[in-house]
This record gives structure tokens, sequence and C-alpha cells, in this order.
């Protein structure tokens, strides 16, 4: 909030309140002429009007929600917030900072996790045999606190956090095969991803199968640690303008024919011209994300387009229009939801599902 609008609210609401108070008072002097049996002599419709004074019980309301507003303004960060924070503190990060609505939430998430991480570490990486990544996960926490705390984040320091988070990878292997570690991993991805990938893991139209063993950015722990650490942003640019509508067929024909099941049966027979040229299409626009040979690239996140896994499906218009008009998918991250604990246990959650009896054939 600026120095002028704090200023206006304080004044205002300052002013109202002595406005109020000033009235109250005056009324409460004021002794009007009274008759004989009572009343002021005023008379509205037959009603005349006696001088009673106000109930104890509303004047000890009045006054009190007074004195309760001048104790918050003391107490809490009311009256010009950039300059005044009040006596009322919580503690955030390990320090002490003044108390506001925001502040107050961060504080009791910390004391859940901490109680969490507490969990975590004695029963749950304990029994699992990767006691080994409780340093790691203090100097992870460390690292971001100082990230937080930076105003200019130092030229190295993500790149310290990142290396940590690939440090946990092993860790996370061996909770992927420890029956506790995997029902809370089960139950954070029922709470917070089955929304998009379903209840089975099995994705959806636009939403990955998890359940087998192709990835878009790599299905080994430490790839599925970065991909809820940062998330990811997928996009696939629209090629209508550039290769023109007899392009975008003749693609489409080409990407077909590198699956199995050329995507779908009802695309059969293909049009071999147009596969030609769409061959050379492919080489020259392409190849770049999806490689030569068609088996994507984890480090871009392209797909690779030689099994028979189709993220937006296989039929052949479905092609053509993702050539013609583009995808764009979010991943969400998850960092400053869940936290490290909690990431690490949906992430090894999410690696025991991957069917991994079958060969990952995309491109590294």
């Amino acid at each position: 909030m600026t120095f002028f609008w704090s200023s206006w609210i304080t004044i205002l609401s300052i002013a109202c309140w002595a406005g109020i108070l000033g009235v109250l008072l005056f009324v409460l002097k004021y002794k009007p002429d009274v008759e004989e049996d009572g009343t002021t002599g005023h008379s509205y419709d037959g009603i005349r009007e006696y001088d009673k004074p106000l109930p104890k019980w509303w004047l000890v309301i009045f006054f009190g929600s007074i004195i309760w507003g001048v104790a918050y303004w003391i107490f809490f960060p009311a009256i010009q917030p950039k300059h005044w924070d009040g006596i009322a503190t919580v503690e955030v990060d390990g320090e002490t900072v003044p108390w506001t609505s925001h502040n107050e939430l961060y504080s009791e998430l910390e004391a859940n996790d901490k109680l969490f991480r507490d969990n975590f570490e004695q029963s749950i990486l304990a029994r699992a045999g990767a006691s080994d990544a409780t340093a790691v996960l203090d100097e992870l926490n460390s690292l971001q606190t100082t990230l937080r705390r930076s105003e200019e984040t130092p030229a190295d320091l993500q790149t310290q956090i990142d290396d940590k988070i690939a440090a946990l990878a092993p860790a996370v292997e061996k909770l992927s095969q420890d029956p506790n570690a995997l029902k809370v991993g089960s139950r954070l991805f029922l709470q917070n991803c089955a929304v998009c990938h379903g209840s089975n893991a099995k994705g959806a139209v636009g939403y990955p199968n998890l359940t087998d063993n192709e990835w878009l950015y790599g299905g080994e722990p430490e790839h599925i640690l970065t991909t809820l650490h940062k998330g990811r942003v997928g996009g696939m640019p629209a090629w209508r303008d550039q290769i023109g509508e007899d392009g975008v067929r003749a693609a489409s024909e080409y990407v077909l024919s590198l699956s199995p099941k050329k995507g779908s049966e009802a695309n059969s027979p293909l049009d071999q011209t147009m596969v030609k040229q769409g061959e050379a299409i492919f080489t020259q626009n392409c190849a770049l994300c999806h490689g030569p040979e068609g088996k994507g690239m984890i480090s871009a996140g392209a797909p690779n387009l030689t099994d028979d896994i189709w993220l937006y499906g296989g039929e052949r218009e479905t092609v053509r229009d993702t050539l013609r008009y583009g995808r764009a998918g979010v991943m969400p991250e998850w960092e400053t939801k869940l936290g490290n604990e909690r990431i690490m246990l949906l992430a090894a959650y999410v690696y025991s599902l991957s069917d991994r009896s079958t060969p990952n054939t995309s491109n590294n």
C-alpha cells in the first residue's frame, strides 16, 4: 500500500471515530427540558418522547469497540503499515516478523511442515534406508530460505539449489521401494495430481500417462524431482502459416508413418507420395526438436513420434490439427505448495508407477 493511501485511510478512520465519539459525548451532556410527566414535549404521531439514558450494555459495547480498535492499531500494523509494524509478531523462516495474515499463514505452515519433516526423517527416510538425504534436505531448505530473502538472486544460488534437488534422486529411488512411503505418496498424488492425470495416473487427452515408460522430460528420479519442483511449460508451435495446408497434410502423413500402428487403424492406408513429401518437411522443420529419427528429445520436452503413445490422439485429423494450430501444455510447480519432503514422496510414488520393464525409446 502506498504512503498516500495508508495515510488517507488512517486519517479518515481517526476522523470518523473522533466525529462519532464527539456526537455521542455531546448527546450525553445535552439535557433537554423535561416536563412533569418525564417527556421532552416532542410528539410524533401521538407518540411522546422520553429523555432516557442509553442502555449501559450499549455504552459498554460502543466504548469497548473504540478501545478494541485502538488496541488493534497498536498491536498490528494498521496505522501506516510501512512505518508501524505493531507489537504483535510471528516467526517466519527463523526470523521474527510483524504480524500480518500472510505472515501468520506462513508461520502456521512452517509449524506443520516441521512436524511433518520430523516424522518424515525419523519414520520414513530411516525405514527406507535413505537417512543420508537428511543432510541434503537441510542444505536445500537453507538455500531456498536464502533465495526467498534475497532481493537480488546471487548468480550461482539457483544452480546450487538445482544440484541439491538432483542429489535427492538416490533417496527417491529407495523410497519408491518402501510401502510406507508409497502409501503417503499415493495420498499426495490423489490430493494434488489426480485431477489432471486421473486417479489411476493413466492420464487423459493432453495429460501424460504416468504408468508407461515414455516420458516427455525424462523418467528418472532426478527428472521427476525437477519437474515437480520447477514445473514445465511445453509448446508446439503452429505450422500452417509456415508450411501451408498441403505441408501440414504431408508432414502429418509422414509423422503417422513413424508410428508402428500408424497412429490409428482408421489412418490406413497412408499416402506414400505425401509421406515422402512430408519427410523433407519434417527434416527441415521438425527434426530440431524431435530428432532426425523422430524419437524426441527430453531436454526440449519433445515427444517420441516412433511409439504408439499420442498425448492428444493419433487420428489423422488430430495430428493435422496439432500441426495447424500448435499445442500448449503447463505442468505447475509444486515446490512452494508441497515443500521438499512431500515432493520426494510424490516423486517416489510416480517413479514406482512407471513400467520400467519396457525400454524407453526416447532420445536423451
